[in-house]
């Protein structure tokens, strides 16, 4: 009996040592034999944490002393450090140390890899194995199916006969064909390079052989950075011709490495692009240069804009080679979680050279070049940056109609806003400041003869020479509620400011002549001093109405700012650079200052009067809504008062009584929406300004448009009345597939101004996209055309049109 125990125990000892080896052995063998876990033994140690135990189940468990096996029969579940494995059947021989699982066998790794086979075999050192019927999904969503697969010298496995996709199995249709896939003679997978190569290889679109490919090698899917070939692009433009992408990546080193692209274009030859990318721990930094010898610059000429000259692209005549090139840079680094610093720069041969051969990055209309350092702490913010626009057009330097030759320099630019956290006599204190230097090299003036004929020049945009400002401004408000529930807040302000102005000669004398043209004394100060203070009380009574299924607010509101008048008005002493873009509408309605920045200062006395509606409805719809209307209550108005720029003429708030200003919107739960917005005169109520949106989101069509009207401003530049009008349309073909175009045109000049047209398709795995689109030139109506296409294959790589020239269409 004691002998029978004993013996008894120590096969109990010898099943626990050999479950052992077997689960070391069967999770090895669906690490290594998994493309996600090519990897060394040590590596896999490395995964299961240390004191992990096994938990091993099976119906029967058969020791064979004789044959040295050991055999797991029925429903067999081993779990060891979070790698599990199923199967119907182990067996484990210790004499030719091989381990073979078969039946349904299932191998579900820590990292998320499974593996399914009806049959494993492979050795215990791990360095070798076979595996039949072989199915492999990694954690990206790659998956490989084989007839059979075998692993050699720890290293390399080979599937045999496989296929190779990145799209997900249908769950209605299991045995239908994936969008794409890769059938190989041979897929032999590196776990050393990081990489899957694929020998007699068939790639098959929507289960059709569409390429025969002898040998080809991608990254492996776990891998992120890998040198080698990227994907080609190609694309079209009526200057440049057909043009191919074909970019060669360098992974250096986990932290930095380098793209090498050339681009060959059949009207302008070859162009070179080199990117240079450094990840550090706190913040990272690129580097790309860019150049092309122009092989015909005349493809660039536009005589009907610049009779008789050249534009910026084309070169001077008897130039046939006109060298342009780029050197851009961008960067951000956090010194610590509230300070960031940072910088993105272009230079360039030429104003338009990035734009013109749409280099990533910097081929934007209108390029900010800067260097910045900003802090961010609760409720206060710091940001100092240098500056310089560059507008990327074609008209030549020293044009009149140029405008980048005429953009400032901004050095430097300083934005700080604190608010204290503990309230003063009840209120809220807050602090803001703006500081800006801004240097010009050329006047930019503005000609438009229709207001005073003969006159030549109405507007100074921007002073040539240097102008400085100092702004520093405090506010105070506390908000009552009375037991009506009328909500009274008053409100307290106090802004400084010290500017001066070293302005050249050119500059003086246009302003001579504006002052002239308008009627104003002329000025121009080479430094003052000038403060605003303004008292101010706004009312404001919300009234909840409940109905049957439905609840609105109306919320009458009323503003009164009891301030002086703006110094240095009526003259042209203060240049206003920043401050130009100024409209009024419903969004401006009830601000205390209405120009757009510091350089113009509201003053006088002034009250705002209007309500805001908005309702909901248990059915989902939404509706909301303002109007109002502004008065002059004493001094002087200041958009009455001219300025450098005539910020305030044709406002709609040039008058004692404003305009009137009003929005309307609608949203519904079945995807409409809409809006219609507008200014109306405040005697006739005709209408100066309006903008209609409307659009449907959902399934199969999507619309959108928008009609904008503007009445001529004349003594803004604008002399006749502006109209547009803005269409767009996507359509759902199928479940993946879709058509869209998008068109804008000026109903003044009858000029298509853009428009466009595409096709798309879009799955899981898969994106192709198509596009053709136009633009005219208002004045000269000349046309420029783009062609681009766009094919996706993820884990593969893209092939086709830049992103940027497929998304201007959308």
């Amino acid at each position: 009996m004691r002998e029978a125990a004993l013996r008894s125990h120590r096969q109990a000892g010898l099943a626990r040592l050999y479950s052992a080896s077997a689960l070391a052995c069967l999770l090895a063998c669906g690490v290594l034999t998994g493309p996600a876990l090519a990897q060394d033994v040590t590596d896999v140690a490395t995964k299961v944490p240390s004191g992990s135990q096994m938990l091993l189940a099976a119906d029967t468990l058969v020791y064979n002393n004789d044959n040295q096996t050991v055999t797991a029969i029925g429903g067999v579940q081993i779990d060891y450090g979070g790698n599990k494995l199923v199967a119907q059947r182990v067996v484990y021989d210790r004499n030719t140390k091989r381990l073979v699982a078969s039946g349904n066998v299932e191998i579900v790794n820590s990292d998320g890899t499974k593996i399914n086979s009806q049959h494993i075999d492979i050795t215990d050192d791990f360095a070798d194995g076979f595996v039949n019927a072989l199915r492999v999904e990694t954690p990206e969503k790659a998956y490989f199916a084989a007839e059979s697969a075998e692993r050699m010298g720890g290293v390399l496995t080979t599937f045999h006969n496989g296929v190779y996709t990145a799209c997900e199995p249908c769950e209605d249709k299991p045995d239908k064909a994936p969008t794409w896939r890769i059938k190989a003679r041979k897929i032999i997978w590196n776990g050393e390079k990081k990489t899957v190569r694929f020998e007699n290889a068939n790639f098959e679109f929507f289960g059709f052989p569409l390429a025969y490919l002898p040998a080809f090698e991608i990254a492996d899917p776990t891998v992120k950075r890998k040198s080698g070939f990227l994907i080609p692009s190609i694309g079209y433009n009526n200057r440049l011709g057909v043009g191919v992408k074909v970019p060669y990546y360098f992974a250096l080193s986990p932290t930095y490495d380098l793209t090498v692209t050339g681009s060959g274009y059949t009207k302008q030859g070859f162009l070179g692009e080199a990117e240079w990318r450094q990840r550090f721990n706190n913040g990272q930094y690129t580097l790309k240069l860019a150049g092309i010898n122009q092989q015909d610059p005349g493809a660039f000429r536009d005589f009907a804009a610049f009779p008789g000259g050249y534009n910026v692209n084309s070169g001077p005549a008897g130039d046939p080679n006109k060298f342009r090139g780029m050197m851009g840079t961008k960067g951000q680094f956090a010194i610590n979680p509230r300070w960031d610093f940072g910088w993105d720069i272009l230079l360039q041969t030429d104003k338009n050279f990035s734009r013109t051969y749409t280099i990533e990055g910097y081929n934007d209309a209108v390029h900010q070049s800067s260097v910045y350092l900003t802090g961010l702490n609760d409720r206060n913010y710091f940001d100092v940056r240098a500056m310089r626009f560059q507008v990327q057009e074609n008209t030549p330097d020293g044009n009149v109609a140029s405008r980048s030759d005429k953009q400032p320099w901004v050095l430097p630019s300083l934005d700080y806003a604190y608010i204290p956290d503990m309230s003063v006599a009840g209120g809220q204190l807050s602090f803001n400041v703006n500081a800006r230097i801004i240097r010009r090299d050329d006047l930019d003036q503005a000609y438009f003869t229709p207001y005073v004929p003969g006159s030549g020049v109405q507007r100074v945009r921007g002073i040539e020479g240097e102008s400085g400002r100092l702004t520093a401004e405090a506010e105070w408000k506390r908000t009552f509620t009375t037991d009506g529930g009328l909500q009274l807040t008053p409100l307290l302000a106090l802004q400084g400011d010290v500017d001066y102005l070293n302005a050249s000669s050119a500059s003086l004398t246009a302003v001579n002549q504006m002052a002239t043209n308008v009627g104003a004394a002329d000025d121009m100060r080479s430094s003052f001093a000038r403060y605003m203070a303004t008292a101010g009380l706004e009312m404001r009574w919300p009234v909840l109405f409940s109905m049957t299924g439905s609840s609105h607010i109306v919320e009458p509101m009323a503003q009164v700012f009891m301030r002086p008048n703006e110094q240095y008005v009526g003259g042209l002493a203060v240049p206003n650079e920043d401050a130009q873009s100024f409209v009024f509408d419903a969004t401006t309605l009830f601000e205390r200052d209405k120009f757009s920045d510091y350089d113009r200062v509201e003053g006088g006395s002034r009250a705002n009067v209007g309500f805001r509606y908005s309702g909901a409805y248990d059915s989902g719809w939404g509706t909301n809504a303002i109007f109002g209307q502004s008065y002059q209550l004493g001094g002087r108005n200041s958009f009455d008062s001219p300025d450098l720029v005539n910020a305030g003429a044709d406002s709609g708030l040039e008058t004692s009584t404003s305009d009137y200003v009003g929005l309307v919107g609608f949203s519904s739960p079945s995807g409409f929406s809409g809006s219609l917005s507008g200014r109306f005169d405040e005697q006739t109520f005709e209408v100066r300004r309006a903008e209609v949106k409307a659009a449907y989101s959902g399934l199969p069509v999507s619309l959108s448009a928008k009609y904008a009207f503007i009445q001529a401003q004349p003594l803004y530049g604008f002399t006749t009345d502006r109209h547009e009008v803005t269409l767009g349309a996507s359509t759902h073909l199928a479940e993946n597939w879709r058509v869209f175009g998008t068109g804008t045109y000026d109903l003044q000049q009858s000029v298509l101004v853009k428009d466009g047209v595409g096709f798309a398709y879009n799955d899981s795995c898969f994106t192709y996209l198509m596009t053709y689109s136009e633009s005219r030139d208002i004045n000269t109506k000349e046309v420029s055309q783009n062609v681009g296409f766009n094919l996706s294959f993820r884990t593969l790589g893209d092939f086709g049109s830049s992103q940027s020239s497929i998304d201007s269409i959308q």
